[in-house]
């Protein structure tokens, strides 16, 4: 087999070849996501951790730039052996971490064929769990609230009306349907967001214009509007089979807003497309009452030196029985009857 070829920009790859590996099937793995995070300068040099042009931190990370949902990591073409090659990637990036004095490797939010191929080559695997929406085949939002015990049932239609009553109403965007002037005002709600949490955001306003440009179709945004004003945007990606969330911004403080706008519309534009499985996000209990369920992600861990793989390997079995107890908890309170009991993760 011949030396692979390493590549410090997307840009030096074509989109076709890219995209022939499985990536278009996820909004994040495709070359238009990544080469917008180039051009829009959200990765690169000058950005992430360094500092007096010396390394933070000596590892290869193996993931979706600031992105916590699972989604494909090895990507291969579908003519060829999935499994076969997998690994021989996996290989290939353990070699290139102990040629270069890396502590290791780090595969972050796998699906299941990635998984599977780190864990045959021993890779150490570390779970986490978020809160996930299934579409069970509902055909409106009424009767997905049917579903609900009768106390959740009233609190959700309670939100929902709270919104209603503040003369809040949404309107459904997609990429080419955002000009300028909207992404301005979608940018700075989304802006706001982060700044009161003291960080500036990681992505630019330049890389929401190159999205709506190379892959509009991928990209959702829920205004929310009192009469014609925007007071509120929730902003998601997409692909065939999930709705992903990711960033919400306010004008003001109305009440039940966030949920509305980030979950319950959410919820109601899979139900309207058929869509398979809503991942909002990481962390946040709250979701549970509202419909999602625990469901657990996985990475996994090349650990080149053998004792800090010990240690982390002893570690990580004491966390992943941690994990999945919490996860069995929490699914003991979803809000469907019938569905509590534990052992039933999404």
């Amino acid at each position: 087999m011949d030396r692979p070829a390493y590549h410090p920009s997307i840009h030096e790859l074509r989109a076709a070849e890219w995209n022939a590996l499985g990536a278009a099937d996820n909004p994040f793995t495709r070359y238009e996501f990544l080469a917008a995070l180039e051009r829009a300068r959200c990765v690169g040099a000058g950005t992430g951790y360094e500092r007096l042009g010396r390394r933070y931190y000596p590892k290869l990370t193996l993931a979706a730039p600031f992105t916590p949902a699972t989604g494909p990591r090895l990507l291969v073409r579908a003519d060829l052996d999935r499994e076969q090659f997998a690994g021989r990637l996996l290989a290939e990036l353990e070699r290139y971490a102990v040629s270069h004095a890396l502590s290791g490797v780090h595969a972050l939010f796998l699906d299941e064929g990635a998984r599977g191929a780190c864990a045959r080559r021993g890779w150490l695997l570390r779970r986490d769990c978020q809160f996930h929406w299934i579409n069970r085949g509902y055909t409106s939002f009424e009767q997905y609230l049917a579903t609900f015990t009768a106390e959740k049932r009233k609190k959700a239609r309670r939100e929902r009306r709270r919104v209603a009553e503040a003369a809040v109403h949404f309107e459904t965007r997609r990429g080419n349907e955002l000009d300028e002037a909207l992404l301005d005002r979608i940018y700075a709600l989304h802006r706001d967001t982060f700044l009161r949490h003291g960080n500036e955001p990681y992505l630019t306003r330049a890389f929401f214009s190159e999205v709506t440009r190379t892959m509009p179709e991928s990209l959702m945004v829920k205004l929310a509007l009192r009469g014609r004003t925007v007071v509120a945007a929730a902003i998601f990606f997409a692909s065939a089979r999930t709705l992903f969330g990711r960033y919400w911004g306010a004008a003001a403080d109305y009440h039940s807003l966030h949920f509305e706008a980030c979950y319950h519309q959410g919820v109601e534009f899979c139900i309207e497309r058929g869509i398979e499985r809503f991942e909002p996000g990481t962390q946040g209990e709250h979701k549970v009452s509202r419909g999602f369920e625990p469901a657990i992600t996985w990475s996994a861990h090349y650990i080149a030196d053998a004792q800090f793989r010990a240690a982390i390997s002893e570690y990580l079995e004491r966390e992943g029985a941690a994990v999945e107890a919490y996860a069995l908890e929490l699914q003991a309170h979803v809000p469907y009857r019938g569905r509590r009991s534990a052992g039933r993760l999404a």
